[in-house]
Formats: structure tokens, C-alpha cells, sequence
């Protein structure tokens, strides 16, 4: 079993804590993705899990066995890195099956699981070529395969696919997951990327900071964040955020514009707020909020707009194709079932 469990895990460096108490139940299975700005502290738990980084407080279980003093060797993982590290001097087949020489797995073994790694991967025609005449997906795909005729508990990966371009990145995010599908290895993944966090992941762990700030699918993340952080994190692009108060049903801007909500929204809170909607939930009105477009941006199937409400900005996503420019006034309305309000102080997200 490969469930892996993290309880109050801290690290230390020096008087500096960078992981404060961070707790994770990752179920056998399961594909978890830590996600979160640079420097708040998801490749250190990572690298704690692979046993790369000494753990200065709490418990890391693998499998029900406790692995805080175990060498990374004895944990029964796999790590993928953001480096490919492929031996220049080996050939595929080579690459993928060292680690079980080095463990003395018989010869006919190593290539019957080389063999059923590459049938996975795709690299069957691949196995006598040497990393530099492979593209930067190939051995990308190597270096999984080197982690995966391991038959790990668990799968690490750190940033593996931040190398790539931005059309390969898509196809490897579709290689990944359908490999997980595969073996139905659990796997716990660090990224930046929010949007491979929510194309992939079963649950994401929002960091910031050290802290984990929300765990969940990638759309209760998405549809009920719990604070602005995550509100404005999660989404591409992000959550629009506005300030103003509430009184009665009714939002009010600083140059007061005023935003008619729906009337369970009086039920909770009156005076300051910060409203939040998608960008999806906003719709071109004719007879709604006047807004100056500041920036147009067609992507093909929608449009992009940024545009000014009041003394404040905010963006659009829109199907409709009608022509605008920069300068022109259009109507917008606000879908009011998807507002979202946050306390202006700690940022909580006020729930209905």
C-alpha cells in the first residue's frame, strides 16, 4: 500500500522555519499535487518525502511505516526531477534499467520491466538511442520510465515538465495522467503551474509560505476558495477582486458603483468587502455596468477583455465575438450566483 501521510512536518534552517506544521493524508493511489508560488516550501516537503531533506519536526509515513530515519533508498519511492540527469554514455534501454543493475535484479528481469516500461511510455523504438538524439519529451519519458520499472510505492516528480514547450508540456500533462490511470501509482507532484494542478491532480495542496493554505479537488478549489490567496491563485487567469461595502444586498464601490447581489448575500456581512467573480461570469449587457475596454485579446473560441469599472480593473472572457477597441464603453452584467465575498482583514472567504 502506498498511502503516504505527513503529520506536523516542520523544517528547520538554522532560526529560519520554512514548514510550519504541514499535514497531508494522501490516499493509496491517489495523484496529489503541491502547488504554490516560488519559496513556499513545495519542493522542501518533496524532498523531505524522498528522504533528500532531513525532516526537523513531525512524522512521514510511506505504506503505514514511519520513514523519518530510513535513506532515501529503504523508502520504496521513485523521483523524477526537472533535470532529466540521463547518462549520456548509456542508451535508453540502458538509462531505464540501471538503477536495477545497481540492485542486481537478474539480467532477464531488468529487460522484461525495461521492455514493459517502454510498451507504456511509447519508447519501444527508442531503446538503442543515446539522450542526445532524443528530443527534450523523450527524455523526458525516459526519465519517468527510469523511475517506473522501479514498481515504487510512490512516484515523486519536482518540476518535470518545466523544461518543455509550451505544446509539449500539454501532451506530456495527457502522458502523465494516463499513465497514472495505468499503474495507479500514488504520485505526489510539485509545481508552479497552476494549470497543470488542475488539469491533472486528483487533489491539489495549495501552499504559501510554508503553510498549507487549502487542500481539495481542483474545482472545489476553483468554485469555493477559502481565501483570497487561493482565490486569486487558482484560475487563469485569476479571480477578479474588487473593494467596496456591502449594504443591505447591494455592493457598493469607492466611486459608488453599485452592484445589485442576490439577497442571501445581506445574511452575511455588512460594511467593508472584497467581492470576487470569475472572469467566465461576466456577460456583455447592454443595459448593465458601464466599462471602458482597456485591452483586447482574441484567442479564437473567446475573447479576453480588461476593462475598467469605476476607478477599478478587472477582466472579461467572453464568447460573443462583437467588435470593440480600446477607449469603447460597453454594458457588462455580473452572474450573481457566483459572486464571491471575502473578509477585507483576514481574507477568509465568506460563505453562504
Amino acid at each position: 500500500m502506498g498511502a503516504v501521510t505527513i503529520r506536523d512536518v516542520r523544517k528547520n534552517y538554522g532560526s529560519l522555519e520554512v514548514l510550519h506544521g504541514v499535514s497531508i493524508d494522501i490516499a493509496d493511489g491517489e495523484f496529489v499535487i503541491l502547488v504554490g508560488p516560488s519559496g513556499c516550501g513545495k519542493s522542501t516537503l518533496l524532498r523531505m518525502i524522498a528522504g533528500l531533506e532531513d525532516i526537523t519536526g513531525g512524522e512521514i509515513e510511506i505504506g503505514g511505516q514511519v520513514v523519518n530515519d530510513l535513506a532515501p533508498k529503504d523508502r520504496d519511492i521513485a523521483m523524477v526531477f526537472q533535470s532529466y540527469a540521463l547518462y549520456p554514455h548509456m542508451t535508453v534501454e540502458e538509462n531505464m534499467g540501471f538503477s536495477l543493475k545497481l540492485a542486481r535484479v537478474p539480467k532477464d528481469e531488468i529487460r522484461a520491466r525495461v521492455a514493459s516500461a517502454a510498451e507504456v511510455l511509447g519508447l519501444q523504438s527508442y531503446l538503442e538511442r543515446y539522450p542526445r538524439h532524443l528530443s527534450g519529451g523523450q527524455r523526458q519519458r525516459v526519465a519517468m520510465g527510469r523511475a517506473i520499472v522501479r514498481s515504487p510505492q510512490v512516484f515523486l516528480f519536482d518540476e518535470p515538465l518545466s523544461n518543455l514547450d509550451a505544446k509539449l508540456r500539454v501532451q506530456m500533462r495527457s502522458e502523465i495522467k494516463m499513465n497514472h490511470r495505468r499503474l495507479s501509482t500514488t504520485t505526489v507532484y510539485v509545481t508552479h503551474d497552476q494549470i497543470e494542478a488542475m488539469t491533472m491532480a486528483d487533489r491539489i495542496v495549495v501552499m504559501r509560505s510554508g503553510y498549507v493554505e487549502q487542500i481539495g479537488s481542483p474545482l472545489d478549489l476553483y468554485d469555493t476558495p477559502n481565501n483570497l490567496f487561493v482565490a486569486g491563485f487558482i484560475g487563469s487567469p485569476a479571480m477578479n477582486i474588487l473593494d467596496g461595502s456591502l449594504v443591505g444586498a447591494t455592493f457598493t464601490m469607492p466611486d459608488g458603483t453599485a452592484i445589485p447581489l442576490s439577497p442571501d448575500a445581506a445574511s452575511l456581512h455588512q460594511g467593508s468587502v472584497k467581492l470576487g467573480i470569475r472572469p467566465e461570469h461576466l456577460r456583455l449587457d447592454p443595459n448593465g455596468l458601464q466599462a471602458e475596454v482597456l485591452v483586447v485579446e482574441p484567442t479564437g473560441s473567446e475573447t479576453q477583455v480588461a476593462l475598467r469599472l469605476g476607478d477599478q480593473e478587472l477582466v472579461g472572457i467572453f464568447r460573443e465575438r462583437i467588435p470593440m477597441n480600446p477607449g469603447d464603453m460597453i454594458g457588462i452584467g455580473i452572474a450573481r450566483e457566483q459572486v464571491h465575498l471575502f473578509d477585507p482583514d483576514s481574507g477568509k472567504r465568506l460563505a453562504r
